[in-house]
């Protein structure tokens, strides 16, 4: 989609215009123009429809002599008190009542509404964030070979905000169009089906982006990961013909001395729960396995696009787990690149495997200031907190402050879950240090957690555990149904708000 900032001018525009109004019927500004202009009918039309209004947006074909050919007015509960991703939400809104109804190019008139602190490039900034995350659709699979079949819809292609404050709203959409960019490249690589996106298609996208946005990539292959002594990593990825890699993205835009923050992420293209075979039903899902690691990736993006004022490291743990002759079993013990043994009792539980090798890594590498794993790990956090929020563990209370507000900030919404030592004696071994599960289903997003605060070391950190809300069934504001790119921008917002100067 394509977006432009213009001048409040828009009674000479064509096509679709949108307008806001206050829930009691208060028309902004140009709105109050153009009823004028027509005789009072946005009013009467808002009258006529109230309860509809109030419950979102009235519409109503324009009469002849004004140039537009339909009205669309949307309530806004109070300006005064809109937060940013309050206006995000309603363009997310705005969009898919356009695409509803065929529009290809739309206007949008954004007014001053009286007791409104909020400057209006901010409030189109929001609005063209909403409208254009909402206006994403993964169509690339999608054909026909019958000539009378429909073919697939297109959205909304154009998107023209007009508003006093135009030049800076266009200045601004530069690092708001790469946080979008970022989100949706994430959600392409969620949605490829693991066939597609193997471990190494993964890697090479991660080294055509780097060279894109002016990001240092790395790829280690399986020999590398084997001199560093990975083997918990190694393991859940020697079942499967598809090679195993880590990924490291560097952005260095902060001083050259400063610390980075580093952002982990567990890309598990397919995961079949290897020997410990999952079921069949929504096993396809599985696909998205490899959430995290498309979170960091986006975020990595975002952060490079709109050249932060940071030093931020991202890691990809990228591997498939299949079942085989060569793959692992329940029972087996491996070393991770720590020293630490590991028993593995459910090989389905592998993500934990590959983050606890890209941890220590990144953390004996790097010393970062900050780091922040991110994964679809457990099931059990579904259970915890179904699919409205990630679960987040951190025994740093600043770091888990930070990324609550950051998540607040976009949408994206955390729940701290509790780590400590009467859960670290859930994941104790028998015979090695310890085991890759907890206690059969107590606890179980914990004992994940506390499996991977063993790899940690002594740095700041954080878990995210985006396993419910990675991908949605449902419409969501500023997302329809598929992977919604959970993560890109809870990153991006902490490291702006934390961590440039």
């Amino acid at each position: 989609m394509k977006t432009a900032f213009a001048s409040l001018d828009v009674l000479n525009t064509e096509g679709t215009l949108v307008l806001f109004a206050t829930a009691d019927g208060k028309l902004g500004k140009t709105a109050a123009a153009l009823n004028e202009q027509t005789g009072g009918a946005i009013k009467r039309a808002i009258l006529l429809a109230e309860e509809r209004f109030k419950r979102g947006v009235v519409e109503l074909a324009c009469p002849s002599g004004v140039a537009h050919d339909r009205f669309l007015v949307f309530a806004v509960d109070d300006p005064a008190e809109c937060s940013a991703y309050d206006w995000e939400s309603l363009g997310g809104k705005i969009v898919a009542k356009l695409n509803g109804l065929g529009v290809k190019t739309a206007h949008v008139a954004i007014d001053q509404f009286e007791g409104m602190d909020t400057r209006d490039d901010e409030v189109a900034l929001a609005l063209a964030t909403g409208m254009r995350l909402r206006n994403y659709r993964f169509d690339k699979y999608r054909t026909s070979t019958d000539d009378e079949a429909e073919s697939p819809p297109s959205g909304l292609q154009k998107l023209n905000l007009h508003l006093e404050n135009h030049g800076a709203a266009a200045e601004h959409w530069e690092s708001g169009a790469a946080i979008a960019a970022g989100v949706e490249h994430g959600r392409d690589l969620v949605t490829e089906p693991a066939n597609v996106l193997t471990p190494t298609a993964f890697a090479e996208e991660c080294k055509k982006i780097g060279g894109e946005v002016g990001l240092d990539v790395e790829v280690l292959d399986r020999a590398a990961l084997e001199n560093l002594g990975m083997h918990a990593l190694l393991g859940v990825a020697q079942g499967s013909e598809q090679a195993p890699f880590l990924v490291v993205m560097q952005w260095k835009g902060g001083k050259d001395d400063e610390p980075p923050v580093a952002l982990v992420g567990k890309g598990v293209c397919f995961d079949t729960g290897g020997i410990s075979l999952k079921p069949a039903g929504g096993m396809e899902e599985m696909k998205f396995d490899m959430g995290g690691a498309a979170a960091v990736f986006g975020a990595m993006k975002a952060i490079a696009g709109r050249k932060a004022r940071a030093n931020v490291v991202g890691v990809l743990g990228l591997v498939e787990n299949m079942p085989s002759g060569t793959a692992q079993r329940p029972g087996d013990v491996v070393t991770a690149m720590s020293g630490t043994t590991i028993e593995i009792i459910n090989t389905d539980a592998e993500g934990r495997l590959v983050l606890a090798d890209a941890l220590f890594y990144t953390q004996e590498r790097f010393e970062p200031k900050a780091m922040i794993d991110v994964a679809t790990l457990t099931g059990a956090v579904i259970v915890a907190l179904g699919h409205e929020q990630a679960g987040m563990f951190s025994p740093d209370d600043a770091l888990a402050d930070q990324l609550r507000a950051a998540g607040e900030a976009v949408g994206e919404s955390v729940w701290r879950l509790p780590l400590g030592g009467n859960y670290d004696k859930h994941i104790k071994s028998e015979i090695a240090d310890i085991k890759n599960t907890g206690r059969a289903r107590e606890a179980g997003a914990t004992a994940g957690a506390v499996f991977l605060q063993r790899f940690a070391g002594d740095v700041p950190w954080a878990h995210l555990d985006i396993a419910g809300v990675a991908w949605s069934k449902r419409d969501l504001p500023l997302s329809g149904k598929g992977a919604t790119g959970f993560g890109v921008r809870l990153l991006d917002r902490f490291v702006a708000d934390n961590h440039e100067g």
